[in-house]
């Protein structure tokens, strides 16, 4: 990670045409040819810290109660990532606000913003799948339906008890932030410490999951995924734009509410529709 504040600190200083990727390394600490180890461009340097945002916004998701359905999953998701002071501190949104806009002014780091961006979709559809599948297996148990059988019927609910268990602003619980692993190279001899990952990324491919035991996300999901991932991504990308606070109704937390609340009636857990 420290390459990466490197990066977009000379790229605010100096400006992205005068940085180049040397100087990059030399303010990282690391040999250029350590550089070009984990990055092809200058501009590829920064991804680590548009990546980190996004993956706390994934693992949030991953950690809402098993409980609750997608769109209020989503909503404990974008509390405990956005709001300031939980999920990230006000110096790190002014951080935030200076990546994206300089996304936006460069073509070439809007692509590395813009594969970010595709990136989490993807991961938000495959955390999507995995909660489908944990549900699925909750409910489907020989346990769950013994004790479904077991139970009386339901009493009539009492006026307007359960209002509130179905509405999709009800839900904020906390979890953890996963914190991105900050690594230093060694400056001649360009190879990392042993077990270490340079790139921002924070898992060596040793340590991947396997892929092959993680649920796979439909097409449906994964249009899921693209959907909310976008009401978030154009709330960051609109306040960023902007001089406001990080806190409050313009704020990026209360932007990205604001957009998965005005997809009311979407189909967020809906399967394929049957072919006639």
């Amino acid at each position: 990670m420290e390459i990466a504040r490197a990066a977009a600190g000379l790229f605010v200083s100096r400006g992205l045409k005068a940085t180049r990727a040397e100087d990059i390394a030399q303010a990282a600490g690391i040999a250029p040819r350590t550089f070009y180890r984990y990055f092809a461009t200058k501009e590829e340097a920064v991804a680590p810290l548009y990546s980190a945002g996004a993956e706390r916004w994934a693992e949030a998701l991953r950690e809402a109660p098993a409980e609750l359905p997608v769109p209020q999953a989503l909503e404990h998701a974008v509390r405990h990532t956005l709001v300031t002071g939980r999920g990230v501190s006000a110096a790190s949104w002014e951080w935030v606000r200076t990546l994206i806009r300089l996304a936006v002014a460069s073509p070439a780091l809007g692509k590395v913003w813009a594969e970010v961006c595709h990136t989490s979709e993807t991961t938000i559809a495959e955390v999507l799948a995995e909660r489908a599948a944990a549900t699925e297996a909750r409910t489907s148990s020989p346990q769950a339906s013994a004790s479904t059988a077991a139970e009386p019927p339901d009493a009539p609910d009492a006026p307007g008890a359960s209002h509130g268990a179905h509405t999709s602003n009800g839900a904020d619980a906390a979890g953890r932030t996963v914190a991105a692993v900050a690594a230093a190279a060694d400056a001649d001899a360009g190879a990392p410490p042993e077990g270490r990952d340079l790139s921002g990324a924070g898992v060596l491919a040793s340590e991947a999951p396997d892929a092959a035991e993680a649920p796979v996300a439909s097409a449906r999901r994964r249009f899921t995924a693209a959907v909310a991932s976008a009401a978030v991504r154009v709330a960051v990308e609109s306040w960023a734009v902007t001089d406001a606070a990080p806190t409050g109704p313009q704020g990026p937390a209360e932007l990205a509410l604001h957009n998965l609340r005005a997809l009311h009636g979407f189909a967020w857990e809906a399967g394929p529709a049957k072919r006639t």
